[in-house]
């Protein structure tokens, strides 16, 4: 082992040692201690919003001038909306439920003991993300109400703005009396230090990445430690055969262009044949009129040609279309015979995260709901709504795809496991 790697393994090494001792004093930490350090951690991200603000700058200009794509560059960005988002993710948080200590499922058993389950944290977290700073803090928010530990790995284009920000989080937790060492930002941004803290299960009992298709297959593959994550976001909107078109139109738009860079953004779009004609020239002058480029299956792209301004936009889809996740001003369209092929489309090309139908029949609508196997699937509703915060969590430490041990935006639920218990009075057994 090299001086860099050495010295790189001893850093996480005294991490992994701090963060597994803070985890025990966050586990019998108490709800009135945890909610203190959240509330306070909201009133200093107030106070200290200029000072955040100008650490941003810095990273903000480092990305302009290394040319970082505008939406990973819209993703860095700290504005006072998000600021004051971060602040009432973490009041919100504060006042959601304990869910530390809950005991469930008590059942007397015939021999005389009862036996149940309590909800547990899981101990230490690893967080591993890339660009966007507001996850320091909902990572953060949701360590300390769960009773965990975490572990922050952001990436080197938020340096500046991930530093300001954990002390901010570490202001809060000592004016708590919770241990400063609950939440802790590797301070380097060596990539080997990723390495380290994936390969830590001494330390870490769950990994969390947050990020780009390449950081998180990496992850996956050299991780010895539990991996929650999702790969792609690639959300469709089907629009059915009877719908309200107004409706159709406006959560359709709202689904792809409120924002282009989130994992919850459309990048598909399905429309039913019987609604295609109606449908589509609409939607078509709306993302002409907004710079979409439209990747058209024959079909559509026959109807989308003669609205004003969509022909420089339109290009013909090819099979790879179908499953990308864009994050960008492109969204690939289909025309499909109706709800069958939708979802058979949507199961066969989707990446598992959020979809939605825009239906006016009931039946179509749960049959959608049972049959996407998707992490979120909605009725009537944009794609964009799929948040923990718009969820009511409070935050998310990210939306999974996996099916165990979370599924969908992962709040303070999927940061807990449950263990057995038995009380009694002196049962044996016979």
């Amino acid at each position: 082992m090299n001086s860099a790697a050495g010295n790189i393994h001893l850093l996480m090494t005294d991490l992994g040692v701090r963060a597994r001792s803070a985890s025990r004093a966050m586990a019998r930490a108490g709800t009135a201690e945890k909610n203190r350090a959240l509330l306070d951690l909201a009133g200093i991200l107030r106070a200290q919003a200029p000072a955040l603000r100008e650490a941003n700058r810095e990273d903000l200009q480092a990305a302009r001038e290394a040319g970082l794509e505008p939406a990973f560059v819209d993703r860095l960005q700290l504005g006072d909306k998000v600021l004051e988002q971060m602040a009432q993710s973490c009041e919100q948080v504060a006042a959601l439920p304990d869910p530390i200590g809950e005991m469930t499922d008590l059942r007397r058993r015939p021999s005389g003991i009862t036996v149940g389950r309590m909800r547990v944290p899981l101990g230490v977290f690893g967080m591993i993300f890339e660009s966007r700073p507001n996850v320091t803090i909902e990572a953060a928010g949701l360590a300390i109400k769960s009773g965990n530990a975490v572990i922050l790995r952001g990436g080197s284009e938020a340096i500046h703005s991930n530093r300001a920000l954990a002390a901010c989080v570490a202001q809060a937790l000592q004016g708590a009396g919770l241990p400063g060492d609950a939440v802790q930002l590797v301070p380097v941004t060596d990539r080997a230090a990723v390495g380290e803290l994936i390969t830590m299960p001494q330390y870490v009992d769950v990994i969390i990445p947050r990020g780009g298709k390449g950081l998180i297959e990496r992850i996956s593959a050299e991780a010895r430690v539990p991996v929650i994550k999702h790969l792609d976001g690639n959300c469709h909107v089907y629009v059915d055969d009877t719908v309200d078109l107004d409706m159709a139109l406006k959560v359709t738009d709202n689904s792809k262009t409120q924002r282009y860079s989130p994992c919850n953004a459309a990048e598909s779009l399905l429309v039913a044949r019987a609604s295609a004609e109606g449908f589509l020239p609409r939607i078509g002058a709306v993302f002409a009129s907004k710079g979409v480029e439209m990747r058209c299956c024959p079909r559509s792209r026959a109807l989308l040609e003669a609205v004003p301004g969509a022909a420089a936009l339109l290009r013909d889809a090819v099979e790879a279309d179908w499953s990308t996740e864009f994050l960008a001003p492109i969204i690939s369209i289909k025309i499909v015979e109706g709800l069958d092929e939708a979802i058979e489309h949507i199961n066969r090309y989707g990446s598992q995260h959020t979809d939605t139908i825009l239906t006016s029949q009931h039946q179509h609508a749960m049959r959608f709901l049972r049959e996407v196997d998707s992490a979120a699937v909605m009725v009537n509703a944009s794609t964009r709504f799929s948040d923990g915060f718009e969820f009511g969590l409070g935050a998310e430490i990210g939306i999974s795809t996996d099916k165990f041990h979370a599924r969908g935006p992962v709040g303070l639920e999927g940061l807990t496991s449950q263990k057995w218990m038995v009380l009694g009075d002196g049962q044996v057994r016979g």
